[in-house]
């Protein structure tokens, strides 16, 4: 199945997030581990892990230092050329150690390259797993096109001239491996982060979280300047000044570098009683919101980057049966089609009356859960992806 003659041996670096935390990587490595290839990963460190050396259910996790927490272009800079210093030296001790056939890269940065390219010189193959679009995020991040942006997109081709195969996480990304990165159809393949079932559980709802209102509106995410958590405050402040609505809590699961701006944010805007905010959580209390939550929001602002990217939020919602509201975007409308309903592009008042139009009509919301449920069981979830990574990885 797999096009090899007996066990390869795949050593994958990602630094965006720690693993197992990373859902994406860590079902990618476990798919891998799981049809006969010996795994390793490269991540860094975070509070919750801080082992440096782990084995975890068979695959050998290395965990390197990352004392800088970017929060502008020179920020990111240095933590990116610290996580490479790092990379590369524990890719050296894999080597020596337990070997390694593919060099499997999971931007953001699109700096990985660097280290693929050197091992490419000793036959090693070099696999891109294609997060996140680089260029949209920096525009997204510091709205300018300045020699940084300049210096990502030249970093991202690089990447892409460097790789053996391309995994897009949906067409969009597809297209630009293709069109922007200059790299063959027949070697990018779309792996979408569809959701594992035993994972997104459904267990009791716990009222305590709704904050004695009869209806609870959740989000799961990354509370970072693009997500558009300051939007969705200035939704909450609409529904109870404008729209007299004090029957709905919001529960805003998630860390990141605007979540103390945010938690501010809501003070002024004097919402504070109906925004909860959990910060990083363990799955047991993610499974507790979510299953308590009646709707799901989604207020990623439309930009480039998020009209072309997939959220994993949204099919994490729809596998536990939430109706959605979201604005209006590419990927987003294709992940939920009728799961979700659509603001209009920034209209904070657009985005309210869609939510007030499934709080005040439960079959509307059941009928929306039922058919998200069903879209990821039958076609989103990771039993239906994981076949395309291994096609992908039988290329090699």
């Amino acid at each position: 199945m797999m096009g090899f003659a007996g066990k390869k041996r795949v050593l994958i670096i990602v630094e965006n997030l720690p693993v197992p935390f990373d859902r994406r990587v860590w079902q990618e490595a476990t798919t891998l581990r799981d049809n006969g290839y010996q795994v390793s990963i490269i991540c860094p460190k975070s509070k919750d892990y801080s082992r440096s050396t782990e084995w975890i259910d068979g695959i050998y996790v290395l965990r390197h230092p990352l004392p800088v927490e970017a929060s502008g272009a020179l920020g990111y800079a240095a933590e990116y050329s610290i996580a490479l210093f790092w990379e590369f030296l524990l890719a050296l001790r894999i080597l020596l150690s337990r070997g390694f056939d593919i060099i499997h890269a999971c931007n953001p940065p699109d700096t990985i390259f660097i280290i693929g390219f050197f091992f490419k010189l000793f036959g090693k193959k070099f696999v891109f797993d294609h997060h996140d679009i680089n260029p949209e995020l920096y525009e997204a991040k510091f709205s300018r096109k300045d020699i940084f942006y300049r210096l990502i997109c030249a970093l991202e081709k690089f990447t892409f001239r460097a790789a053996n195969i391309s995994i897009a996480t949906n067409q969009s990304y597809r297209d630009i491996a293709i069109h922007r990165g200059g790299m063959n159809p027949s070697n990018v393949f779309i792996v979408r982060s569809g959701p594992k079932l035993d994972r997104l559980k459904f267990v009791d709802a716990v009222p305590q979280w709704k904050n004695n209102r009869p209806c609870m509106i959740g989000y799961v995410g990354v509370m970072g300047a693009q997500e558009g958590i300051d939007l969705l405050l200035e939704v909450v402040r609409h529904l109870v000044e404008k729209k007299e609505r004090t029957d709905i809590q919001f529960c805003l699961v998630g860390g990141g570098t605007s979540l103390s701006e945010m938690k501010e944010y809501a003070v002024k805007l004097g919402i504070e009683s109906y925004v909860t905010f959990t910060g990083r959580v363990s799955d047991e209390i993610l499974l507790e919101v979510l299953n308590t939550a009646d709707i799901c929001v989604n207020p990623d602002i439309p930009n480039e980057m998020n009209d072309k990217s997939t959220m994993n939020k949204i099919m994490e919602y729809m596998a536990l049966a939430k109706p959605i509201v979201q604005f209006d975007l590419k990927e987003g409308r294709y992940s939920a089609q009728d799961a979700s309903l659509y603001a209009k592009n920034n209209d904070i008042e657009s985005f309210a009356d869609k939510i007030l139009e499934l709080v005040d009509n439960p079959e509307l919301r059941q009928k929306m859960g039922e058919f998200g449920r069903k879209r990821v069981v039958e076609e989103l979830s990771w039993d239906h992806e994981k076949d395309n990574l291994l096609e992908a990885y039988s290329e090699l």
